[in-house]
C-alpha cells in the first residue's frame, strides 16, 4: 500500500481567497472585464446602431466590474473574521472536476452550453428593453390619463415623426440615465396619484438645443423672409373676415457673413445671457449681449434688484426660448383656435353666427371630454333648429360637419381630467397672446446710460 511522503515543517496556511465570495467576485469581475472590451470593440467599429446600448456596454457592465472588485476585498475580510474565531476555511479544498464522472461530465458541459444561452437571453432582453423605453408607445401611451395631452399634441405637432427620446434624451448614456432617474420619480408620483395636474412644461430639464434641435435644423442658414396670413372672423350672422399679412425676417447669416433678423438672437456672434425671474421664463429681469467684437451690454427691468437676479435663472439664450412649444403644439387660444379652423374651411362660412356660436360651445367648461362633445353638439344643433330653421332644414350636413370639426378642435386641446385648457401653456412665438418677444423687447429694460431693447414693430416683420 503507498504512503503519502513525510512533511516537513508546519503545514502552509490556506489562502484567504480561498472563499465563496472573494470567488465570486473574481468571476464577476473577469466575465465583465471581458464583456467590456467586446462592447468597447464593437462601439470603435460601429457595428450597432442604438445610441443607447453604450448603457449596457459603459453602464451596467462596467457597474458589474465595480460590484465584482468590492465583493473580493469583502470576501477577504469575512474569510479573515472567520479564521480569527478560530473556525476552519471557508473552501478546505478547491472543487475538483473529474470529467471520468458521468455526473461532474453533465454538470460542467451543461454550465458550458448554458451560460453562454443565458448571457444571450439577458442581452436581448436588455437591448429590447432599452429598444422599448426609447418608442413613442413607451413614452405617451404607458401613462395614458396623465401623457394623454402631450402625446395627443406631440401627434398633431409638426415634429410628429421623430421619436420622443431624440429630443428629450438625445444620444449619450448620461442623459438616458437622468431621464430614466426622472421617469423613475414620475412613475412612484403617478402610483400615488401625486402627479401635478396639468403637467408643467420641463423647460428645466432639457438637454441645450445645439445638443437636439439644431442636429437636424440649422439657425444660421439664410432662411430671408417668410410671409403668412392671419385670418379672422367676426361674431356677425355672416362670419366676415379680415386678412392680415405679416412678412416675417427670419434671416440666419447673409452672404456677408452678418447675422440678421429673428435668428440674429441665436447666431453663434452674439451670445445673449438672460436672467428669468419666474419657472416658466416668462418675466426677464436682465439680459446681457455680447457681440462679435467682444462690446459687453447689460440690460435690467426697471425695479428688478440684485437680490431678484441673484435668485433668478441665468441661461444662455437658444431656440427653446422662443420655440418653446416646438412639438407639444396646442392652440394659442380659443379665438385663434375657431379662426384657423374656419380659415382651413373645416366649418362652412355659410351658417350664420358659427364662429360666436361655436367658440362658446368649444369654452365652456365640462367635466370631461365625452360631456364636451354631447354639449357642443347639443348648442350647434339647438341654435339652428330654434334660431335658423330654415338652414336646419337645407343645411343639416354643414351643421354635423361643423359639430365633428369643433369637437375635434376641443379633444386636441382640452383635457378636464388633467386639467388642460385653453391657452395654459404659454407658447413663446410673437407676442399676441403671450409676451413672447415682449418678455425682452418692453422699451424698458436699460442700460445704465438710457438705452433700451426696443419694441419696433419693424424689428422683425411688416405688416399689411
Amino acid at each position: 500500500m503507498d504512503t503519502p511522503p513525510p512533511t516537513t515543517g508546519a503545514p502552509r496556511a490556506q489562502s484567504l481567497f480561498r472563499n465563496p465570495v472573494v470567488i465570486a467576485g473574481a468571476l464577476i469581475t473577469t466575465i465583465s472585464a471581458l464583456l467590456f472590451f467586446v462592447g468597447f470593440f464593437v462601439d470603435l467599429f460601429g457595428l450597432h446602431t442604438n445610441p443607447y446600448l453604450g448603457i449596457v456596454f459603459f453602464i451596467a457592465i462596467p457597474s458589474a466590474f465595480i460590484v465584482g472588485l468590492l465583493l473580493i476585498p469583502i470576501g477577504l475580510w469575512l474569510e479573515r473574521r472567520r479564521r480569527h474565531q478560530g473556525l476552519p476555511p471557508s473552501l478546505r479544498e478547491w472543487p475538483r472536476l473529474d470529467l471520468n464522472r458521468d455526473r461532474v461530465r453533465t454538470i460542467v458541459f451543461a454550465v458550458l452550453v448554458l451560460t453562454p444561452a443565458n448571457l444571450m437571453i439577458v442581452g436581448m432582453a436588455s437591448y429590447k428593453g432599452v429598444e422599448y423605453m426609447d418608442s413613442v408607445g413607451f413614452c405617451g401611451q404607458v401613462c395614458h390619463e396623465v401623457m394623454e395631452p402631450e402625446f395627443v399634441a406631440y401627434q398633431f405637432g409638426p415634429h410628429a415623426r421623430v421619436k420622443c427620446v431624440d429630443c428629450h434624451i438625445g444620444p449619450g448614456a448620461d442623459w438616458f440615465v437622468k431621464s430614466k432617474l426622472s421617469g423613475a420619480r414620475q412613475v412612484v408620483a403617478v402610483l400615488l396619484a401625486s402627479h401635478p395636474r396639468p403637467i408643467p412644461t420641463p423647460v428645466h430639464d432639457l438637454r441645450p438645443a445645439r445638443e437636439t434641435c439644431e442636429q437636424c435644423h440649422w439657425p444660421a442658414k439664410f432662411h430671408g423672409d417668410k410671409v403668412e396670413m392671419f385670418r379672422e372672423y367676426a361674431d356677425d350672422e355672416a362670419n366676415t373676415e379680415s386678412v392680415t399679412t405679416v412678412r416675417l425676417r427670419i434671416g440666419g447669416i447673409d452672404m456677408a457673413g452678418n447675422p440678421r433678423g429673428i435668428h440674429w438672437h441665436v447666431a453663434e456672434e452674439n451670445a445673449i445671457e438672460y436672467i428669468a425671474l419666474d419657472a416658466a421664463r416668462q418675466e426677464i429681469g436682465y439680459v446681457r449681449l455680447v457681440e462679435a467684437d467682444g462690446e459687453v451690454t447689460e440690460f435690467r427691468a426697471p425695479g428688478v434688484t440684485d437680490a431678484q437676479l441673484a435668485a433668478g435663472e441665468r441661461r444662455g439664450m437658444d431656440c427653446v426660448d422662443c420655440h418653446n412649444r416646438p412639438s407639444h403644439t396646442f392652440a394659442r387660444s380659443a379665438e385663434r383656435a375657431i379662426n384657423e379652423l374656419l380659415g382651413a374651411g373645416g366649418v362652412p362660412l355659410t351658417l350664420p353666427f358659427v364662429r360666436r356660436e361655436g367658440l362658446q360651445a368649444i369654452t365652456g367648461e365640462y367635466g370631461s371630454q365625452d360631456e364636451a362633445f354631447a354639449a357642443i353638439g347639443a348648442r350647434l344643433r339647438g341654435f339652428y333648429q330654434a334660431e335658423y330653421p330654415e338652414v336646419w332644414a337645407g343645411q343639416q350636413a354643414d351643421v354635423e360637419r361643423a359639430v365633428l370639426s369643433l369637437n375635434d378642435l376641443y379633444r386636441r386641446n382640452v383635457f378636464p381630467s388633467m386639467k388642460v385648457t385653453w391657452g395654459l401653456h404659454p407658447d413663446n412665438r410673437g407676442h399676441m397672446e403671450f409676451p413672447g418677444c415682449f418678455r425682452c423687447h418692453t422699451d424698458e429694460h436699460a442700460t445704465k446710460d438710457g438705452r433700451v431693447i426696443r419694441q419696433d414693430c419693424d424689428l422683425c416683420h411688416d405688416i399689411e
